[in-house]
């Protein structure tokens, strides 16, 4: 089922459930500027086995309003809408899943909407701001991932755009687990085609980030919390996921082995299962 939420007066999301009704709800949450589209189809399947998922596309991303032009927003805004979807879906509180950007999102959820939230899973993300670990800085992205990144939103025909897409994947996707730039062809030839257009969505890169200094909070949070590491990610190496479990309180952290910026069938099976493990654990002590 499919539905059109608005989060104000410049833009409404477009947003998609699927399983049966009356299962338990899990909130799926995307990356910076990805649409809901970009998790996959047999990871989503998987996942409705037991429960109700719902994802959705970013403002500025997919069949959502593109308006950042003339209506800014802010990244905490981006986890507002998260709320606002599950407002409009009638849903008291769900397990909460992000990816990337969408794991800062869900970490705001977990300190400004607490009571929303059953669980909370993040993977491929980074602490918020404000609590460096006592060994030093963290680790930042492969100069290659921004040396690509500097040709984001540069005007390219389809195909051309297509390329840069898949190779901006190949990286992504680190160098353990084989890549096979066909899966990922298709993803983009998919999210194309749900959005209408080619062009790149490079608004997320523009929205303003104050206000993200808040890690030291995070030492407060109650809700039972799964970090899963990915190994191998050149945008958020580790230790980032060893420095996120330590500092949200009562979190514990898995380990997808080989597992790098991206969602390729290798690694699928075993993030939907510790996603599932987590989740049951959950649900049978509440």
């Amino acid at each position: 089922m499919r539905h059109t939420v608005t989060v104000g007066p410049d833009y409404e999301l477009w947003v998609e459930e699927r399983g049966d009704a009356d299962a338990p709800p899990l909130l799926l949450i995307m990356g910076a500027n990805y649409s809901g589209m970009a998790w996959p189809e047999s990871f989503v399947e998987r996942l409705t086995s037991r429960y109700r998922v719902i994802r959705y596309d970013h403002r500025d991303t997919g069949r959502s309003s593109r308006a950042f032009d003339v209506a800014p927003y802010t990244i905490a805004d981006l986890a507002e809408d998260a709320v606002a979807v599950l407002d409009a879906l009638d849903v008291d509180s769900a397990h909460v899943v992000g990816m990337s950007l969408g794991g800062v999102l869900v970490q705001l959820l977990l300190l400004d909407h607490p009571e929303r939230l059953r669980s909370a899973t993040v993977f491929a993300t980074s602490a918020l701001g404000g609590a460096a670990p006592e060994s030093g800085e963290l680790p930042g992205p492969d100069p290659r991932i921004l040396s690509l990144w500097q040709r984001m939103g540069e005007q390219r025909d389809p195909a051309d755009e297509l390329a840069w897409r898949v190779e901006h994947w190949r990286m992504l996707n680190g160098d353990v687990l084989p890549f096979d730039p066909e899966e990922f062809r298709d993803l983009e030839q998919r999210l194309a085609e749900h959005s209408g257009t080619h062009v790149a969505d490079t608004a997320h890169a523009r929205a303003e980030v104050g206000g993200l200094d808040r890690a030291a909070e995070l030492s407060a949070v109650t809700t039972p919390t799964l970090v899963i590491e990915a190994p191998a990610d050149p945008v958020n190496p580790p230790p980032h996921a060893e420095h996120l479990e330590a500092v949200i309180a009562g979190s514990h952290r898995i380990t997808v082995p080989g597992m790098g910026h991206a969602l390729s069938s290798a690694v699928l099976e075993p993030l939907a299962e510790a996603i599932l493990r987590h989740t049951a654990a959950v649900d049978r002590d509440s």
